[in-house]
């Protein structure tokens, strides 16, 4: 079977990090760490580079380690600790240079150890805080969020403010209702703990999740906030208060984007 060229590629650094003696250890991630069925022709290459104290720098101000398997042609600090950077051969990476004592304070999962140094700890994989959960992971937390984000949304269309509706009608609004099928359902296969958005569409079939409706484009805050209320009211009790002041403000964004009438040319 034809080796993933985004594999291929870990393995290639995890050779050059072996031949050093200032690297302790190569960690995948995502579908190159703990998850390779999620890999496809699209996936891009995550993982971390552990090093020794005082090498962290020159494996982030320097590139000739990562140039090694095949040229770069784009890279850009993304994080204090972090760049990403895409080869010729179009390989996409992501990667953090960490020491072991900064990856303890880093929160990830599914990771795996594609290289580690004789005598370096062996549960790299399985270090680090929990990853993080929203405050309040509950479904009344979830559905009021949705709700609340749904009514500042249209204010800030009805005030002109369409971007910032979007971001709130058409993203978080959304993101709770994600979050309300995950704990009304369970956890879906290969959640992403960091991005609710990935891999939803094969988690929740259309009739379950419409997200064509619920996320028309920019233009289309007054229909998805329609039909983003309307489906929370038929799975959760909606509170009397905010239902009403969504459905009034429902009303205002109809009423104002309604073709004047009353004019006439004679």
């Amino acid at each position: 079977m034809r080796m993933q060229p985004v594999l291929r590629r870990l393995d290639e650094i995890a050779a050059v990090l072996a031949a050093r003696d200032d690297t302790v250890a190569l960690l995948g991630l995502g579908s190159c760490g703990a998850q390779p069925a999620r890999l496809d022709e699209h996936s891009d290459l995550d993982f971390f580079v552990i090093v020794d104290e005082g090498a962290k720098w020159r494996y982030l101000d320097r590139v000739d380690w990562l140039e090694a398997p095949a040229p770069v042609t784009y890279r850009f600090a993304h994080h204090r600790s972090g760049r990403k950077a895409l080869y010729a051969d179009g390989v996409f990476v992501e990667y953090l240079v960490l020491t072991a004592g900064e990856l303890s304070r880093v929160p990830f999962s599914g990771a795996r150890v594609v290289w580690r140094r004789p005598g370096a700890p062996v549960d790299l994989a399985h270090t680090g805080p929990p990853v993080p959960r929203p405050p309040f992971d509950t479904e009344e937390f979830h559905l009021n969020d949705a709700l609340v984000s749904l009514y500042i949304g249209l204010h800030r269309e009805l005030r002109g403010e369409r971007l910032s509706a979007v971001r709130l009608i058409q993203g978080r609004a959304v993101d709770g209702a994600i979050a309300l099928l995950r704990l009304g359902g369970g956890e879906p296969p290969y959640r992403d703990a960091f991005e609710p958005a990935r891999r939803v569409e094969r988690a929740y079939p259309v009739e379950v999740l419409p997200l064509a409706s619920m996320v028309p484009g920019y233009g289309g805050n007054v229909a998805a906030a329609r039909f983003t209320f309307e489906w929370l009211c038929r799975r959760r009790t909606v509170p009397a208060g905010i239902g009403d002041a969504i459905r009034e403000l429902i009303r205002s964004a109809d009423v104002r984007r309604s073709p004047e009438r009353g004019t006439s040319t004679g």
